[in-house]
């Protein structure tokens, strides 16, 4: 049995919400007592998979649709129901703009659709040349874990954009605190990844920090990184298809940081 999968957004009106809902159930579905009565009158076992947005944002509604669906599904046993809490993301349109349509983070890896992303890459220059910051990713990540990566990355949340996403992920990951006057955008890039289950397809913006980092601010999060350090870059150019240097770092981006820096 297919499940229907509803998206209940926290940043979303009463009457976006319960538009979705009738869209979904194929109902006229104005409040909770409609709704009720529709899953109440249920005649055929019907599974519902309800995707959650994970801001803190405080929504009433939110809150009344999951407990009309948990308290039906109680006394109707024809009504099954799984609740998810997901990061949403805006969807890219072929122009390559975000738009406003969102979606759960999971369900966008899933279906293939391009969102966006950034990459932050953190630069120090040295008497031998320029080097950038790396970090491992944890092995619980679900794409590309325990490989080196970009120095921070991250989707960009819903309703959100390149820059302030590129200073929080630098936070999350590093706990590192930059400032948006210290990033310098080197450009997009599309990057795609495909493996079972996901087709991961990015527009990242790609920026660059010639912060002076020093070894003793950088606190990495141990559930996003498990180790960071440096490389000088046509050495990393050199090793990164080196099998015993596992990573999936982008030759592209080190050239934009070398043509914005030389």
């Amino acid at each position: 049995m297919d499940s229907t999968e509803i998206f209940l957004d926290r940043l979303f009106s009463s009457e976006e919400i319960f538009s979705e809902l009738g869209q979904k159930l194929d109902s006229q579905i104005s409040d909770t007592a409609s709704l009720e009565s529709f899953l109440t009158n249920l005649e055929n076992e019907t599974d519902y998979i309800l995707y959650i947005s994970d801001e803190e944002t405080e929504n009433n509604t939110v809150e009344s649709v999951i407990s009309v669906f948990e308290r039906v599904s109680e006394s109707n046993s024809l009504l099954k129901v799984k609740i998810i809490s997901d990061e949403f993301v805006n969807i890219i349109d072929e122009n390559d703009r975000i738009t406003d349509r969102s979606k759960p983070r999971s369900l966008v890896h899933r279906d293939g659709e391009l969102h966006p992303t950034v990459h932050v890459w953190l630069i120090r220059r040295r008497d031998m040349g320029i080097y950038v910051l790396m970090q491992k990713r944890s092995a619980e990540k679900d794409i590309y874990p325990n490989l080196w990566d970009v120095s921070s990355a991250g989707h960009v949340r819903q309703g959100q954009e390149y820059g302030t996403t590129a200073i929080r992920e630098t936070c999350e990951e590093l706990g590192l605190e930059i400032t948006r006057e210290k990033l310098e955008f080197l450009g997009f890039r599309r990057n795609s990844h495909t493996e079972e289950n996901i087709k991961d397809n990015e527009l990242t913006a790609v920026f660059m920090c010639r912060e002076n980092i020093d070894d003793s601010m950088i606190n990495p999060n141990p559930s996003e990184v498990s180790e960071t350090g440096w490389a000088e870059i046509d050495e990393l150019l050199t090793v990164m298809n080196d099998d015993d240097f596992p990573c999936c770092i982008s030759a592209e981006e080190l050239e934009m940081i070398k043509k914005a820096v030389f």
